[in-house]
């Protein structure tokens, strides 16, 4: 017991500071009754009530330097919307997500100076950091020029960060500007704050004055910035869900969804409920959201999905769904989102320091980021390729070379470039993305908008009951409305698909989004599943049959990989993950086998409707591959005549004339340019590296 108390305090000499727990102390009844106004006095004079204890603990262990304490588990937390110049000099708890860090360094606490007259010295505290010069000589009454002694003894530096934190997304008012907030670290606290990070701090509320033009500093006086000078910090970090707390209501709600008859088929359709239909993207989507059990230096845990179809199939309206749903998520639009913007940004301060910036993916960490009209975003498709598979992003600018956590699920929805899809085409050849980028998908979903008189009318009969308040009433033409909407239903995925479709008069009671919010967080947080060995087998020979099933039928290289191997363990772990259970089951794993199946005959699938396994996701469709390799090899004879591998889109043009190539031969250059064989070198210019 002596010695843990030695190393203690020996602790707190090395760092400066020690944590004190406000419950404990007022728990404490003996403090109470020597201090009855602890708790009033500790908000509204903090500096006056910190500097107390400090004094105390200082005399008490007779500590060799000035101790700062941390204020730990302080009560209550105050939304940053509520934050108001009423707080002013208060001592506060704020939560939110760490999206600015600036560089380290150096404030002022007190400087020493000396008279010019009498050669005196004289200590003064520099308040907040701002250049404090004594007005007269405390000795000789006379001096008034005085000199800062930066080396003197009496001069103290301590290490100095201001980071930005902002509201959580999902406490964010809807359609306003999330709040966010400067905070002042010094001494120990001083990188603890990194971006992405959910933090609980508790600091003063101060203000600065801002400089804004104005003559003689005139306007300066009026602009003023509230910031948090920070206590104490307490980090989220190793938390999977850090902005949810669970109550004893919602663990009695939680054990009332997990006794229900089939929980997977509850969440699917509570999963926005608008959206008629399409159960196994939506099933993709829960899987997606749960995500498998993370390991340590193992493979990633979080499958990524991606949703393709035509324009008005309610892709976007699933992906806000699934943000709304995940307890962290954030949803982004391709067509408005930059490279720094999706991972990470390096800006300057004020000062020409460097500070790193949070994209979506950062505040993503241990989430969902939901990533809209990926088709519109081909620019800042590398900048997404570390950050799904690594699950780390990367930045090395200006002298500053490091890299920060995006552990991040991937939803993702693109509509076709041609504006609708067309089977006869690869998925790369439709999206015209890139295929390492496709790669990483563990799900692809394609949704087609086929004209059929029946389906159309149960569809918009379905549309019609949500605006008429009659949710609940559902007939029995539209309970039958996903065995026509569905593209490629098959033998082989029957029973999955039957279970989750709603039957003839069902009606089901939806999960609110909250509950769902809370399950899916608890699923996260406490359940680390581990695969059966009957799971595993079945999944064994699943991609086994596949490998050869591909193999068998092409030599374009193929898409089946230990990628998807990883996938089908992913998917199986939160498929168990659904049901709360430590153990993946076979059933699991056929559940997954039966999801996946149904993915990869819609990528698979030709416009005849039959299933090419020798079609790779990431290559030219079986009927133009034979075009492109004759295009190829003619563009490759030019070259060796010519002794030359740049050539302008024209002149391909004539040689694919020349060489009597069917089809058009704009296509063939821009499959060739997505595969890298050629490499866009200006405009309408390309460099041949197939040689």
């Amino acid at each position: 017991m002596y010695g843990s108390c030695t190393f203690l305090l020996k602790k707190i000499d090395q760092t400066r500071s020690v944590p004190l727990d406000v419950t404990n102390l007022t728990n404490d009844t003996e403090f109470i009754g020597g201090w009855p106004s602890f708790s009033t006095e500790l908000f509204e004079y903090p500096d006056k009530t910190l500097r107390l204890l400090e004094y105390t603990l200082h005399e008490t262990f007779k500590f060799e330097s000035k101790i700062k304490v941390r204020i730990l588990n302080h009560q209550p937390v105050i939304p940053l919307a509520n934050l108001k110049v009423n707080y002013f000099g208060k001592l506060v708890t704020i939560k939110g997500t760490v999206i600015r860090v600036g560089s380290v360094g150096l404030i002022c606490t007190s400087m020493a100076f000396e008279c010019s007259s009498c050669h005196n010295l004289q200590a003064v505290i520099q308040p907040q950091g701002v250049f404090t010069a004594p007005t007269t000589c405390q000795s000789c009454h006379g001096g008034s020029k005085f000199e800062p002694l930066q080396s003197s003894p009496f001069t103290n530096t301590t290490d100095w960060q201001v980071a930005k934190i902002q509201e959580i997304q999902s406490q964010s008012l809807s359609g306003t500007i999330p709040r966010s907030v400067e905070i002042e670290l010094q001494g120990d606290l001083v990188g603890t704050a990194c971006p992405g990070d959910v933090l609980s701090v508790t600091g003063i509320v101060q203000v600065r004055g801002e400089s804004k033009g104005g003559e003689d500093g005139k306007r300066a006086a009026r602009l003023l910035q509230l910031y948090i000078e920070a206590v104490s910090i307490h980090s989220h970090r190793n938390l999977s869900n850090p902005t949810l707390s669970f109550t004893l209501k919602d663990y009695y709600a939680i054990q009332e969804i997990h006794g229900s008859d089939d929980v997977f088929r509850l969440l699917v359709h509570s999963l926005c409920p608008t959206i008629f239909g399409h159960e196994a993207v939506k099933a993709g989507l829960i899987l997606g959201l749960i995500g498998g059990t993370e390991h340590d230096n193992g493979p990633r845990s979080n499958p990524h999905v991606l949703v393709v179809g035509d324009p008005g199939l309610g892709k976007s309206q699933l992906l806000q769904a699934a943000a709304h749903a995940a307890p962290r998520g954030v949803y982004v639009c391709g067509a408005s989102a930059s490279a720094g913007g999706l991972t990470v940004a390096l800006g300057r301060e004020a000062g020409g320091d460097f500070a790193l910036e949070a994209g979506a993916l950062v505040l993503a960490d241990k989430g969902v980021c939901c990533i809209d009209e990926l088709d519109k975003m081909s620019s800042h498709h590398s900048s997404l390729l570390e950050a799904m598979e690594q699950r780390r992003v990367s930045v090395a600018k200006g002298g500053v070379v490091c890299s920060l956590a995006a552990r991040a699920t991937v939803l993702a929805a693109a509509n076709p470039a041609a504006g609708s899809y067309n089977r006869s085409k690869t998925v790369a050849e439709n999206l015209k993305l890139n295929s390492a980028l496709l790669s990483r998908f563990d799900l692809v979903f394609i949704l087609l908008d086929q004209p059929d008189e029946k389906m159309d009318a149960m569809l918009s009969e379905h549309v019609l009951a949500l605006h008429t308040g009659q949710k609940g009433k559902q007939s029995t033409k539209i309970s039958n409305l996903n065995a026509s909407i569905s593209t490629s239903q098959t033998a082989n995925e029957i029973s999955l698909s039957q279970r989750l479709r709603l039957k003839p008069g069902e009606v089901i009671d939806h999960l609110p989004l909250v509950l769902l919010r809370k399950y899916i967080a608890y699923a996260r947080r406490y359940v680390h599943p581990k695969i059966s060995t009957e799971a595993a087998n079945a999944l064994q020979n699943f991609y086994l049959e596949l490998r050869h099933n591909h193999q068998g039928g092409s030599h374009d290289g193929t898409p089946i990989t230990t990628r998807q191997l990883e996938a089908c363990i992913r998917l199986t772990q939160a498929r168990a993950r659904v049901d709360l259970r430590e153990e993946a089951t076979v059933n699991d794993a056929n559940d997954v086998i039966s999801l996946l199946k149904h993915s990869l005959i819609d990528t698979f699938s030709d416009e005849f409707g039959n299933i090419q396994l020798s079609r790779s996701i990431n290559g030219s469709g079986v009927s133009s591959r034979n075009k492109l390799k004759k295009f190829l090899d003619a563009l490759t004879r030019r070259s060796h005549q010519l002794g030359k591998d740049i050539f302008t889109r024209q002149e391909m043009v004539q040689i694919h004339k020349a060489a009597g190539v069917a089809g058009d031969p704009y296509d063939l250059i821009e499959a060739m340019h997505i595969h890298s064989y050629l490499l866009l070198k200006g405009a309408n210019t390309y460099q041949l590296i197939a040689l």
